[in-house]
């Protein structure tokens, strides 16, 4: 640990919760050097949905290298891309009903969300965009802006503008209705309301805690934003790419946002790649406009292309995801009620929910105790109140069954003592 301590910025955060030195992973498991295992109930912050090292996407990408492939390609045209523009199409876009233009940005979250923005702001000529309470898009200028997170935020150094903030579903009690709030300053020519560009927003706030718009919510969303004259854009980055049990986390509501953000688990394996869709007539970038050297990682498209072709063909994959994800909402309810659902509440859906206790403290203190017992689980939410599992889609249900074990026995351990501590 030395060499860490020496060396790194203090800017890193995963390592201070799970202080150890990992040296292997495979599926759902990760391994240290002192021969401790782990169950993986973070997934690279869900940049790992199909697991470690997946033998399908490490094959491809072996023999990729070993046949010289092309590794950096900037956006020159590349066998490799053109694979994997065709399996984006005929795998997820055509059975899915869906016109987009495949931007590639720079190769994090973040810049497809940059780029998401800009074009918006070119597209309607106008600078500002809503965004949302608890809502989390990168640590960039821009994507911070309408990020709501103070801590996160503070970093800047600079103000933060061009986004005007509303409240999420539910933000404002379960009986508010937060789009006619939202309808209202936007129909109002005396709410002080800049006429918006566009709309961002996450369909569940993954770093917010794990808040969800009901389908319901979503629908209402997209018609305001037809009613006003405003683009919808989701950010799908870590609820998308099966997460939900669907390949886009949008699909249940049945809405067609104007651009999609992706990048996380696009590539399959940890690679870094993003990627910004949106409907052909929003496509008036010219050339060059905006770019970024490593927008082409080609390791990144081979196995994209690779996850595309063995897990989305069909519904099979989905349907197992879907399954596993009631087993966790099973798993996570019977929790709840072991202690108490006064002070763990599920939240969230598909295999991206989790615990929500009543503070921080709680629940980083259940996340501790978790990691002395073989589990990584990460906390989330505007006071980091929320426990989030993010457990590789492809996680074995003996696997997920014993995390969950290994949760609730943190979870009773850590509260037991606090209601002990409270009544005496």
């Amino acid at each position: 640990m030395e060499i860490f301590n020496e060396l790194e910025s203090s800017a890193q955060s995963y390592a201070r919760s799970f202080p150890t030195v990992f040296n292997r992973a495979q599926g759902a498991a990760l391994h240290d050097e002192n021969g401790m295992s782990y169950i993986d109930f973070l997934s690279g912050a869900g940049s790992l949905n199909y697991g470690h090292n997946h033998p399908v996407l490490k094959n491809a990408l072996l023999a990729y290298i070993q046949n010289d492939g092309i590794t950096h390609g900037l956006d020159m045209h590349t066998a490799a891309k053109a694979d994997f523009l065709r399996a984006f199409r005929d795998c997820i876009l055509v059975p899915r009903s869906l016109d987009y233009r495949m931007q590639f940005t720079g190769p994090t979250g973040a810049n497809a969300v940059e780029a998401a923005l800009k074009l918006a702001r070119k597209v309607k000529g106008r600078s500002s965009i809503i965004a949302f309470t608890n809502g989390f898009h990168g640590a960039t200028l821009g994507a911070l802006a309408a990020t709501g997170n103070q801590h996160h935020r503070g970093g800047a150094g600079v103000p933060l503008t061009g986004i005007t903030r509303m409240p999420y579903a539910g933000y404002l009690g379960r009986d508010a209705d937060t789009l006619r709030y939202l309808d209202k300053m936007l129909s109002d020519p005396s709410s002080g309301i800049d006429h918006p560009a566009a709309v961002l927003v996450e369909t569940i706030q993954g770093e917010g805690g794990l808040n969800a718009g009901s389908p319901v919510w979503l629908q209402g969303l997209q018609r305001l934003c037809r009613k006003h004259d405003m683009l919808l854009i989701v950010d799908d980055i870590q609820a998308g790419c099966g997460r939900t049990g669907t390949f886009f986390s949008f699909e249940p509501a049945g809405i067609t946002p104007d651009m999609v953000t992706l990048s996380k688990s696009l590539s399959g394996y940890g690679l870094p790649m993003a990627l910004l869709l949106y409907r052909p007539e929003l496509d008036i970038w010219k050339p060059g406009e905006h770019n970024g050297t490593f927008r082409g990682n080609n390791h990144a498209f081979v196995t994209a292309t690779a996850a595309l072709e063995h897990f989305w063909r069909d519904e099979t994959f989905a349907e197992s995801v879907r399954a596993k994800a009631a087993l966790m909402t099973q798993g996570l309810q019977r929790i709840s009620e072991r202690v108490g659902v006064t002070h763990l509440r599920v939240k969230g859906r598909g295999l991206m929910q989790g615990l929500e206790c009543n503070d921080g403290e709680t629940a980083s203190r259940i996340s501790q105790a978790a990691f002395q017992r073989g589990l990584i689980i990460e906390t989330s939410g505007n006071r980091g109140q929320v426990l989030k599992c993010l457990c590789p889609l492809t996680i074995t249900d003996a696997e997920l069954g014993e995390g969950l074990s290994r949760l609730a026995d943190s979870a009773l351990e850590v509260l037991s003592g606090t209601l002990a501590a409270c009544a005496s």
